[in-house]
């Protein structure tokens, strides 16, 4: 929070500089901060027709850096506002897995000037970054790293580490090669600052190699970083050639976007590829509204259930009174299931072949809760209800059975969606609560119908 008040305070103290048009103390100013805060000054306090002096303000090197982190309007207010040349060496700057989603992003006749003014060899690069699925590893991947031969020393690997290292992501980690780039190994720059300058490469890599294909689902290298602890990950294409890595900081990126799609699928809504604020209001509807039909749809077959016992009410009109609580609860436990399902298979705790396991933990869960709510509530119907022995009797019943039946459909459900390669997010909270809510009536009216003989 302190440190949000003084970012705040100093894009204060730069938009005033900009206004002055001290030019010469706002560039100094620039040149001190972080490209990520000068974008966030570009992006939230200078106004439209100041983007393109304030950009130019900025350091070569750290204004691409900042361009990357920058929505797509401002990236392409900014590109319209500068020279070709401008452009040209904008772009070729950039990493080019940066350029890709800025081309993906931008209108067509901005694109054709962006790829007019580059130079060959990154144009060829960004032409082959999107021609890989979206989502994909090779969508998301870098071209910059530094790649050595097994016949090399580590003389030699400094050598072209300090020739060719200084536009590459990263340096941790180095990757060995043959002659067809065919990866062999991966070497991190600890071992060769601790190793002899006569080893050769061949002696010192490590030939576990733990890669990914071009094609592979984005989910898949995040859960890769996850379990490893990786700061960069390997791509490598059908031929098993070396084509780009994909570093921690690319990933970091997926697993918001991941974890904001399942957030948004959990709550019913079609995910939305751009921020709130700057999402229209007729687009945010439509990414609603069609989850609210179904589930308004859905809920046709408790009205149908209801319609069916309409019998019950007139004889025991109690019934009604605690028919909201009993289906209230079985939507509340349904959904604690399903999150943590949906949960642990995120983060590759669970698998669909757990689903045994699942099943034999949940069915004790839910027995535990569903005696020691129906305990509860049979004391509470019969302080509330005097003399209702047999309706809270029949409801503590019908409450035991719904809080097994929800848990059992709340894990099962998410699994059922992996297995189907659906994303297990949709069969969250409104979906479960949907379903529960029908199992529920029926077993409260069918166990009401039993016992109390109506």
């Amino acid at each position: 929070m302190e440190n949000a008040m003084i970012l705040e305070k100093q894009y204060d103290e730069l938009l005033q500089l900009l206004k002055d048009k001290k030019y010469g103390i706002l560039h100094g100013r620039l040149s001190q901060m972080n490209a990520s805060d000068i974008s966030e000054f570009l992006e939230e306090y200078v106004p439209q027709d100041g983007l393109v002096l304030t950009f130019r303000l900025t350091q070569k090197d750290k204004g691409a850096n900042a361009f990357a982190y920058l929505s797509s309007e401002i990236q392409e207010a900014i590109i319209k506002g500068i020279s070709d040349r401008e452009v040209g060496d904008l772009v070729n700057e950039l990493y080019t897995d940066d350029a890709a989603d800025m081309i993906e992003e931008l209108p067509a006749n901005v694109v054709k000037r962006v790829m007019r003014n580059v130079d060959s060899d990154t144009r060829d690069l960004i032409n082959r970054f999107l021609q890989y699925p979206e989502n994909s590893a090779g969508s998301i991947m870098t071209a910059e790293f530094v790649d050595l031969k097994k016949n090399m020393t580590v003389a030699e690997s400094f050598a072209r580490i300090r020739k060719i290292g200084e536009d590459k992501e990263t340096l941790y980690t180095m990757y060995v090669v043959d002659g067809n780039r065919k990866l062999e190994g991966v070497i991190e720059a600890r071992d060769l600052l601790l190793s002899d300058h006569s080893a050769v490469i061949d002696e010192i890599m490590h030939t576990n190699i733990i890669s990914v294909n071009t094609h592979d689902d984005q989910e898949k290298v995040s859960e890769l970083f996850s379990r490893y602890d990786l700061l960069a990950i390997p791509v490598v294409d059908m031929e098993q050639r070396l084509v780009g890595i994909v570093t921690v900081d690319d990933i970091i990126d997926v697993m918001e976007q991941e974890a904001t799609e399942d957030f948004e699928l959990m709550a019913a809504m079609t995910p939305s590829e751009k921020p709130y604020l700057k999402t229209g209001v007729f687009t945010l509807a439509k990414n609603r509204v069609l989850w609210l039909m179904l589930l308004m749809i859905s809920a046709t077959v408790t009205g149908s259930i209801l319609l069916h016992y309409e019998e019950a009410f007139l004889v025991v009109p109690l019934l009604v009174a605690l028919m909201p609580m009993l289906t209230d609860t079985g939507g509340n436990a349904g959904c604690q299931s399903s999150t943590l399902i949906i949960r642990g298979m995120a983060v590759g705790e669970i698998y669909p072949r757990d689903i045994l396991l699942v099943l034999w933990k949940e069915l004790r869960v839910s027995l535990l809760c569903g005696l020691a709510l129906a305990a509860i509530n049979f004391a509470r119907v019969l302080v509330v209800y005097p003399g209702e022995v047999q309706v809270a009797f029949v409801v503590s019943i019908a409450l035991v059975a719904t809080v097994i039946m929800a848990k059992v459909v709340g894990c099962v459900l998410p699994i059922a969606a992996k297995v189907c390669k659906l994303d297990p997010a949709i069969m969250a909270a409104p979906l479960i609560t949907t379903l529960v809510d029908a199992g529920a009536l029926l077993l409260y009216f069918e166990i009401a119908r039993i016992i109390l003989k109506i």
